[in-house]
């Protein structure tokens, strides 16, 4: 992931994506966008119509701002028994050269009870802010441990 653009480069995935949420598979797809940016793990924003209808709810988190793709909103996510705050995200009106993601849909794999890329379980970036995925395929360190926020 050292070799990943900066500004960040999207490009389409055909891996299969699965998270689940309180034993209920919430999104399961194979259309999927992801960004690569230097210095962190792929993020993997999926498409909208392959999210289970109801699991999602306007956050109350106030919208944070990327330099790249633009004004972000936050998700609640509710599946069974279970409600996460702020897990996911999404661009409404992204940068032009974002405008792919459209509406497609972040999450935060620390926050759900597993995330999947082709049967891989993934790992959360460390630090609680950036939402990159960690594959057994994606070398660190990555922003986000202490001391990194400033790369």
């Amino acid at each position: 992931m050292w070799d990943y653009p900066r500004p960040p480069r999207l490009e389409l995935s055909n891996s299969l994506i699965e998270i689940v949420l309180d034993t209920v598979t919430i999104v399961r797809t194979t259309e999927a966008w992801r960004v690569l940016e230097t210095s962190h793990p792929p993020v993997y924003y999926l498409p909208p119509g392959d999210i289970l209808p109801e699991v999602l709810r306007p956050s109350g988190r106030r919208p944070s701002v990327c330099e790249f793709k633009g004004v972000a909103l936050y998700f609640d996510v509710e599946a069974g028994d279970t409600l996460v705050t702020d897990a996911a995200w999404a661009y409404p009106r992204p940068n032009p050269a974002f405008s792919a993601i459209t509406d497609h849909v972040a999450f935060y794999s620390h926050a759900m009870d597993a995330c999947y890329v082709d049967g891989e379980l993934v790992r959360a970036q460390p630090g609680g802010f950036y939402g990159g995925w960690i594959m057994a395929n994606i070398v660190g360190p990555f922003k986000g441990t202490p001391n990194t926020y400033g790369w």
